[in-house]
């Protein structure tokens, strides 16, 4: 199959992420089995909810919900590996199942992205390596009355990360996305692990960062702005800065107005379907979705546009059907 740089396409159109795997999981209502199936049917810890399991346990859902999204007209996969580190695991003793877990994942996602561009050589797809923020921090302390305790240091971060990039790496990955950032030094940490790594391995995959702005503050959760956060990270040759989940596509305008005034790198945007509602589920409709990103589309501030948290292919389709009528934003690659 021929290669594609998604540099070069960057520069003609808008590329379409895709939506939340954890929405799509939901609807099949899985059970404990679910999660052990082949796997690990005799671990000690309950394991429903950790869905990127299911990679190994229930691969034909995750290529259902991948599938689903190329569908509706997604030009990039997420892998099912937003927990896949060592440290995200071990809250549930499976740090021993990082390699094939992400392994897993991103072979699940490139034989789906290969059968959709085959189809259609004109639109090939692409695979990002999903790579979530941990469940630990780096920048603040855990506990209020020890405000110099650090629950990671920035080697174990770096450790762990690497761990899970030479998995997507050697699963297929075309491009590496480090996602829902909300302390960048975990995220300096895993942009140090992908440029270790790659010069290990003699790649050179292409490098997204997606930051998320916790509040109405504008800030992340360890208290950067839009424009810190970006200067933060800058140094890196990466293809693209964004943000993503914590805030809807309207909440989330202001501050990529920021980023597509400051930044030389593509812009990614993608947002949750609006804001959970009192049982912690997304309201927001695919048709209201797309009025608000079509702000974005209005004013150039995009390159690259998904969803996050409560969105489907129904939103992804609206996203895709809007962008073919935009140029994208305008970039140095």
């Amino acid at each position: 199959m021929p290669q594609h740089n998604i540099q070069d396409i960057l520069k003609k159109r808008i590329l379409v992420l895709d939506g939340a795997m954890g929405t799509m999981i939901q609807r099949y209502t899985l059970t404990e089995d679910d999660f052990r199936k082949g796997w690990f049917e005799g671990h000690k810890k309950p394991l429903k909810g950790n869905n990127d399991l299911l990679s190994l346990t229930r691969p034909e859902i995750i290529k259902e919900i991948h599938a689903a999204y190329f569908e509706a007209g997604a030009d990039i996969a997420e892998t099912n590996t937003f927990s896949g580190t060592s440290i995200a695991q071990a809250d549930y003793d499976l740090q021993h199942i990082v390699y094939d877990l992400n392994y897993h994942s991103a072979k699940i996602a490139r034989e789906v992205a290969d059968e959709f561009t085959a189809k259609n050589p004109d639109k090939p797809r692409f695979v990002a390596g999903s790579i979530g923020p941990t469940n630990r921090t780096a920048s603040l302390s855990p506990d209020v009355n020890d405000p110099g305790f650090r629950a990671v240091s920035y080697d174990q971060l770096v450790d762990a990360y690497s761990d899970q990039v030479r998995a997507l790496i050697d699963g297929g990955c075309d491009l590496l996305l480090v996602e829902t950032v909300f302390d960048t030094l975990n995220a300096k940490a895993a942009l140090f692990a992908i440029d270790q790594v790659q010069e290990e391995k003699g790649t050179a995959l292409p490098i997204m960062v997606s930051g998320t702005i916790t509040d109405a503050s504008g800030r992340t959760l360890s208290g950067q702005t839009t424009e810190a956060f970006l200067v933060s990270i800058e140094h890196m040759p990466l293809l693209s800065v964004g943000l993503n989940c914590a805030l809807g596509a309207e909440t989330m305008r202001p501050y990529l107005q920021i980023l597509n005034k400051n930044s030389r790198f593509a812009v990614s945007a993608h947002p949750n379907a609006g804001l959970p509602n009192e049982f912690g589920e997304y309201d927001e409709t695919a048709e209201l979705m797309g009025a608000q990103i079509k702000q974005f589309l209005d004013e150039g501030l995009v390159n690259i546009i998904g969803g996050c948290c409560g969105t489907t292919p129904d939103h992804i389709k609206a996203i895709a059907d809007l962008v073919k009528n935009y140029e994208p934003r305008r970039i140095e690659l």
